[in-house]
């Protein structure tokens, strides 16, 4: 067959690489996958349902996502591969299709105290050259109106090898915008010196009050007292004034304590390097506590909290300067450069623009460049991370997404559904972890999980279109429509809770009545207030419990058991019926296995290549030694108990020998959530966001509070679940609990016994009181965004 009559039969017949048209997984069975096989369409949009906790994060993320970011990897040198993440391949026998995928998930943003939404989208970048070409006075290149960068002067002389060695005198001085008082930070703080020291001990009589400073810390507190500077033995409170300067304020200087060179510095420098350099959110609950005890954060007086220096805020283009334009809502800071009409960084302009506009387009544009990025929540940093990938030219790749709209109103979730449509028909492949029906009914492929979670979960219960799914009898087909109707009878308040005069972030001297003994939901589209309401303007006082969307942080050793405090009455129960100490039943403490030190696998570092975990042959991967596991509770030892379910462990903890309250009491909590399939030694990092939320609003049930505030406590849920949520919250409101719900899921309005609606926009335009009452007048007024939507849901 000559050239051409082979071409013309690769026409007709398609071209082989054509063929290439699906992802291809087969033994999968990353963490609860029950090797699960799978063709996903190429190309597509491809929506994975499922109970929370069923398998979808760990075929998507933690295998398809994960495998293609190793093989990336390895085309890179080992030397780099070194500086790089090494993840280990993904327990599956075949994944073959792959194309470069991109993650966007809901991982909090960077907690750095100096990070904001425009560096991490560089934004600011982008600014700064703005600034260093069009602003007057110009002060200097692009550096010198950045907040990261600080202004630095120096002379001296320099050696130049250069024929003969000559010394030549030299000066150096850089521009930066960093503010010299708070250092970029935009906030300074002063120490409460009282809660650092007793000042009536002396050092060697352990003054420290400093959470983690024993008096016996060989770095801390010794290199005081050892340092030759001061008396150990006298108490602080006698210091004289020179021992009081070096002891509080003394630079950096090497010393020698018992042969061993430390370095001594004031404690002043000391405690800002060690617990405030990080954001105050990323700190260890008891850290944070302390914190707030010791420190007072104040609003730079140099700076005015724009984090810049005084020559930097003094360079303007027309009247803005780079501070004003960081601080503008982000829609109106494009407004401002489409009216910039400067031929010579034409570029420049188009490009800030178009990454402007894409804040607006997905639903961000009221929020501003100079906004930490530690105080996004996970959907509004999911959503940031989306702006880099909007409009790029790549195409042919796979984008992975979790749960794209947590933290998005009805109103706005039509938008996200354009964007992701946008993102496929560029020749894109999408992935999405969705609970939402709103986003399943765009699919053009629908992968369901279940049929339940955890051990229940990890296969696939159906494939195909979102109608094939409304038919299928899985626990997502039968539930696909289910609409919340509204309640015939509301709860009657029993009081009120004041807020007047509330103007933090965007609010406009708001003054409400939130009603208590009630269920009451705080709506409104995204930016619109009701967190600044909700969180920031409640009278402060006794008997409120928050339940946030902070992360829960917990290492591969933390698990529901020991997160929760389960661990604790457990422990005693066995160390009472066996005479011994509570320590020996932890795999952290005096109990571990000497060979893994409790982890219950070794784990081997291969530099470059992806580390390897092995069960520990000593244990057997069960993490206590030999001689703990021969005490026994009710014929149970301490390994078999962590192997428990939450529902096995609460009929074992309920009755006979092993009857133990406290235990039962966390455990019915647990299992009040639905987690009661939750194994109690599961490591945490296991857990799907959906079920750490819930183990979060486990936990702070045990909190004595007349108020409970939940800040949307159905992110992360299956539609089966909400109604489970539902359930709970009416019993916490009938044992005398009020409940305070940020929530945008139209079955939790439609619940509720009272609604307070903040808009009727965001940023700017949002900040007010909309409405005020119960879910049936708004539905009949649907004078507002929120109304028109419930009213739909419920199809009124």
């Amino acid at each position: 067959m000559d050239t051409t009559t082979r071409s013309g039969a690769q026409a007709a017949a398609g071209h082989v690489a054509d063929s290439h048209d699906a992802i291809r997984v087969y033994g999968a069975r990353a963490n609860n996958l029950a090797d699960v096989a799978i063709e996903i369409p190429k190309r597509r949009l491809t929506v994975f349902t499922g109970v929370s906790g069923s398998g979808k994060t760990s075929l998507v993320f933690a295998t398809i996502a994960a495998e293609s970011q190793r093989l990336i990897n390895e085309t890179y040198s080992a030397f780099a591969q070194g500086f790089m993440a090494t993840p280990a391949r993904p327990d599956v026998d075949v994944l073959d299709g792959l194309t470069t995928v991109i993650t966007v998930d809901q991982e909090r943003m960077g907690a750095d105290a100096r990070s904001t939404v425009g560096t991490a989208t560089d934004a600011n970048a982008m600014l700064r050259i703005l600034f260093s070409r069009l602003g007057e006075p110009h002060i200097g290149p692009p550096g010198a109106y950045a907040f990261n960068v600080p202004s630095v002067r120096a002379s001296g002389a320099i050696t130049v090898e250069r024929g003969g060695k000559k010394a030549v005198k030299a000066t150096y001085s850089r521009t930066g915008g960093m503010c010299p008082r708070c250092e970029g930070r935009g906030a300074v703080s002063d120490i409460d010196l009282t809660q650092l020291y007793d000042d009536s001990k002396s050092l060697a009589e352990g003054a420290f009050t400093i959470p983690g400073w024993k008096s016996d810390s060989f770095f801390t507190v010794r290199v005081y007292a050892e340092s030759g500077l001061l008396d150990p033995h006298k108490p602080i409170r006698d210091f004289t004034e020179k021992e009081m300067r070096d002891f509080l304020y003394h630079d950096p200087v090497k010393v020698k304590v018992e042969g061993v060179n430390l370095t001594y510095e004031g404690l002043i420098p000391k405690v800002r390097k060690s617990f405030l350099a990080k954001d105050r959110d990323a700190l260890q609950p008891h850290i944070r506590a302390f914190v707030d005890r010791a420190v007072t954060f104040t609003t730079c007086p140099a700076c005015d909290g724009t984090r810049l220096s005084d020559e930097a805020r003094s360079s303007k283009i027309g009247q803005v300067s780079i501070a004003d334009a960081c601080a503008m809502q982000i829609s109106d800071l494009a407004g401002w450069i489409r009216g910039l009409d400067e031929p010579s960084v034409a570029p420049l302009l188009a490009k800030l623009g178009h990454t402007l506009d894409s804040f607006t387009e997905i639903g961000l544009g009221y929020l501003s460049l100079d906004r930490p990025s530690g105080t996004l929540s996970g959907g509004e940093a999911q959503r940031v991370k989306m702006v880099r990938h909007l409009g790029s030219p790549l195409t042919d790749v796979t984008y992975v997404f979790d749960e794209p709209t947590t933290g998005l109103h009805p109103h706005d979730i039509q938008r996200m559904n354009d964007l992701l449509l946008r993102l496929r028909d560029k020749g894109n492949t999408v992935l999405v972890v969705e609970h939402k029906p709103e986003v399943i009914a765009i699919a053009d492929h629908v992968v369901d999980l279940g049929p339940g979670a955890g051990t229940e979960g990890g296969r696939v219960c159906f494939e195909g279109t979102a109608e094939g799914l409304r038919a299928s009898g899985t626990v997502t087909g039968r539930h696909f429509d289910d609409r919340a109707a509204l309640k015939e009878k509301v709860r009657t308040p029993t009081g009120v809770l004041e807020v007047r005069g509330a103007a933090v972030h965007n609010l406009r001297d708001v003054d409400v009545d939130i009603p208590l003994g009630v269920l009451c939901a705080v709506t409104g589209v995204a930016g619109s207030g009701k967190s600044s309401l909700v969180h920031g303007s409640l009278p402060a006082g006794e008997g409120v419990v928050s339940v946030d969307q902070s992360p829960i942080r917990g290492s591969r050793r933390s698990n529901p058991a020991t997160y929760t405090g389960l661990l604790d009455p457990i422990r005693k129960a066995f160390a009472k019926a066996n005479g011994v100490k509570p320590a020996l039943f932890s795999a952290n403490s005096e109990g571990a296995c000497p060979a893994c030190n409790g982890a219950g696998v070794v784990y081997t570092d291969l530099a470059m290549m992806a580390g390897v975990a092995t069960t520990c042959e000593e244990c057997e991967g069960r993490r206590f030694q030999a001689s703990v596991l021969e005490y026994r509770l009710g014929g149970r030892d301490i390994s078999e108990v962590l192997a428990m379910s939450v529902a096995e462990a609460e009929a074992f903890f309920g009755a006979g020998e092993a009857r133990t309250p406290a235990a039962h009491a966390v455990l019915g909590r647990l299992a009040d959530v639905g987690l009661g399939y939750l194994r109690l030694g599961q490591p945490l990092t296991t857990l799907s966001g959906g079920e750490r939320q819930r183990l979060k609003l486990a936990t702070h049930m045990a909190a004595k509070g007349g108020i409970y505030v939940l800040d949307e406590p159905t992110a992360g849920l299956h539609l089966a679940d909400v109604e489970q949520l539902l359930a709970l919250l009416d019993r916490l409101v009938d044992s005398g609990t009020s409940v305070i719900v940020v929530e945008h899921h139209q079955a939790v309005m439609a619940h509720a016994d009272w609604i307070i609606d903040l808009g009727p926009g965001a940023g700017h335009d949002g900040g007010r009181i909309v409405f005020e009452g119960t879910p049936a007048d708004l539905t009949a007024a649907r004078s507002t965004l929120t109304g028109e939507h419930l009213a739909s849901y419920i199809g009124a």
